[in-house]
Formats: C-alpha cells, sequence, structure tokens
C-alpha cells in the first residue's frame, strides 16, 4: 500500500503551484485553501501535504492562517513544510491539528536541531530533502549545495529520521514524469519511510512506485490539471 499525498501549496493563502520551484512561474489555482481540502475529501482523500513556499523562501511562516483553516477542516493526516526553523514553530503546528512537520533548509544548515527534535517529537518530524541534479537544495530551491541528496536521506535515517520527502526539482511542476530510478535507488534504503515528490504525472508511475516500496507519493499539478483523478490514484494505493 501507497499514502496518497494530494498537495497544497500556498503563497499569500492562496493555493498556487510553481514550475521547477520559480517564484515567477506561479499559478493561481484558488483563492480560498479549504474548499480544496473539502474537493479532496470528497474524492477520498485521507492524506494532505502542505506547503507554505513564503515561507520556504524567506524562513517566515507567513500562511499561518491557511493551514490552520485548513488543519480545522478536519478528517485527514496533514504534514505541513516550508519556513519550519524554530521549535515554537514545531510546536504551535502540532498543537494546531497538524500530524507532521516538514523540515527543510534547517536540516542541511543545522542537523543538529534535527536531531534533537527528532528525539523530542519523533514521528511527528519529517524531513524535506529537495534534489536538483542529486544535489540538495534549501531556502525555497532558490539555493544549492554540495551535499549528495541521497546520502543525506541515509544520514537522516541513521539519526532516527523516519520519514523523509523527497522532490526531484527538475520535474516538480512539469507533468512530464517523476524521476523513478532515484526511487528505485532510495527505496533500497533500510528502515526509511520515503515519499516521492515532483512530476508524478501517470498512474503507472504510482503503480512502480508501489511495487518498489516506496512509502507515499505527492500529487499536485497533476490532479489540479486534471491529468490524474483522485479517486483512481487512490483506488491504486488501497
Amino acid at each position: 500500500m501507497i499514502n496518497i499525498y494530494p498537495a497544497i501549496d500556498l503563497s499569500g493563502g492562496q493555493v498556487v503551484r510553481l514550475i521547477q520551484g520559480d517564484y515567477g512561474r506561479k499559478t493561481v489555482y484558488a483563492d480560498d485553501p479549504v474548499s480544496i481540502v473539502k474537493k479532496f475529501k470528497s474524492e477520498g482523500a485521507r492524506n494532505l501535504h502542505v506547503v507554505d513556499l513564503d515561507g520556504a523562501k524567506d524562513g517566515m511562516a507567513t500562511n499561518y492562517t491557511a493551514v490552520n483553516s485548513i488543519a480545522d477542516e478536519g478528517g485527514l493526516f496533514i504534514q505541513v513544510g516550508g519556513g519550519i526553523r524554530h521549535e515554537p514553530r514545531i510546536e504551535y503546528y502540532l498543537s494546531h491539528g497538524v500530524n507532521r512537520v516538514i523540515l527543510g533548509t534547517v536540516a542541511v544548515r543545522n542537523f543538529a536541531f534535527v536531531e534533537e527534535m527528532v528525539k523530542k517529537y519523533g514521528e511527528a518530524i519529517a524531513v524535506g530533502v529537495d534534489a536538483r541534479d542529486g544535489f540538495v537544495s534549501v531556502s525555497g530551491w532558490l539555493e544549492e549545495t554540495d551535499l549528495s541528496a541521497p546520502e543525506f536521506c541515509k544520514r537522516c535515517r541513521d539519526a532516527g529520521v523516519s520519514t523523509v520527502i523527497y522532490t526531484d526539482i527538475s520535474k516538480d511542476g512539469c507533468l512530464a514524469g517523476a524521476n523513478l530510478p532515484v526511487y528505485g535507488e532510495l527505496s533500497r534504503i533500510g528502515g526509511l519511510q520515503v515519499v516521492a515528490s515532483g512530476g508524478v504525472t501517470y498512474l503507472n508511475e504510482i503503480e512502480k512506485l508501489n511495487e518498489i516500496g516506496i512509502y507515499g507519493v505527492i500529487i499536485g499539478k497533476a490532479l489540479y490539471t486534471g491529468h490524474l483523478n483522485l479517486k483512481e490514484v487512490i483506488e491504486i494505493g488501497s
């Protein structure tokens, strides 16, 4: 069974999608995020992936109100990322209905913080590994590093992180298919739940990810454009 996470990306309180993480290539899909949550729930969603794009870029989680509204809707396992770089933000989200928070930039710049938070909050802490050409990117994908993304996933596992959200930036928002080879590599990392993100467009990709043992898959633009039907995707994951 593979867990399906329809995605809501927030910017200025609106539901948007970027292409390859480019903030200048943004499409607005809804002014009211809760309307999208209700639609996903009506189609059978049990999980939700939420990203504060503004927070990811500038480190200031500015979409609190929208996230709170989404969490208040209830009935979903919600994971949230974007600009979560201090413990008070983690505490805030977890106390307001969010089930799991995703640490991204801070995981690269202050790995000791990740280790400390995992010891304190356990499985409620995930790490977002955003990769371009196999190397980790940070600050809303605007800054590249020389860290090998697969090796960084292993380091997270060794530190006690149970879940990694791995995004191939080059595929994200392009409707050109996912990077299946890298997920094949990641699936062989024992003791780590890998959630695949970036470019998932076709049902057979989800079937393949399921077959190789990937824990979850995030689907974004393909849902908003109608390339994928959430009900059909969920049937594969069941």
